[in-house]
């Protein structure tokens, strides 16, 4: 299985842009991408938002996303820590980012930067450990193969490894981002995938006047 599907890859992370895309909230103001990586979701948000902005720790990320979105006025890569980012966002975005950070105090931060009804739209990882965890598991595993000859019908000469980004394994449970998640997020809705995958999404409260 495993050299099926080096011979047949997709990336699970860009199979995620249409989730993204087809959620976006009503304002389209401010978007920001944590961890932009190669920047083919910031320029597709660029489109669709007056402005976007990607921030990733690693120089070469940024290096390859700035390039991608070079001919993009509304669009910038830059070197931020969410604490240091000012409110007035509408979107933000993470994908396969949220395990490499500490999920209290990023989700904290996020909650704090999003204008009132602004969306926060997260692809994610986590470790298994549920019986239903794994099932998500095995029939990720068994569609995986299915999914790449679809997408990528001809084979891949390129290596499989390493990957052109930074990686790192799961350390917390969907159970345990869940739970998290919905403390800090009340209204979140946390949903399995394939591809190994989950998302989340939450749109932060409007003021009510009492």
């Amino acid at each position: 299985m495993r050299r099926l599907n080096s011979r047949h890859p997709w990336n699970h992370n860009d199979a995620f842009h249409p989730w993204i895309l087809t959620r976006l909230p009503a304002a389209h103001g401010l978007a920001i991408d944590v961890g932009c990586g190669r920047g083919e979701l910031l320029a597709l948000l660029a489109e669709r938002f007056d402005r976007v902005q990607g921030v990733d720790i690693d120089a070469d990320m940024r290096r390859v996303s700035s390039a991608r979105c070079a001919g993009l006025p509304n669009a910038t890569v830059t070197l931020s820590d969410l604490a240091d980012l000012p409110t007035g966002a509408d979107l933000v975005t993470m994908i396969a980012v949220l395990h490499h950070m500490d999920l209290r105090s990023t989700l904290e931060q996020v909650a704090r930067i999003l204008n009132p009804g602004g969306r926060f739209l997260c692809v994610g990882l986590a470790r298994p450990e549920s019986v239903t965890d794994r099932m998500w598991d095995a029939a990720s595993m068994i569609t995986n193969p299915i999914i790449g000859f679809v997408r990528h019908p001809w084979p891949s000469t390129a290596p499989a490894w390493p990957p052109p980004f930074p990686v790192r394994d799961p350390e917390l449970t969907f159970a345990e981002i869940d739970a998290g998640t919905r403390s800090i997020m009340p209204g979140a809705k946390l949903q399995h995938h394939l591809g190994f995958r989950h998302t989340i999404a939450w749109t932060k409260p409007t003021a009510t006047i009492a």
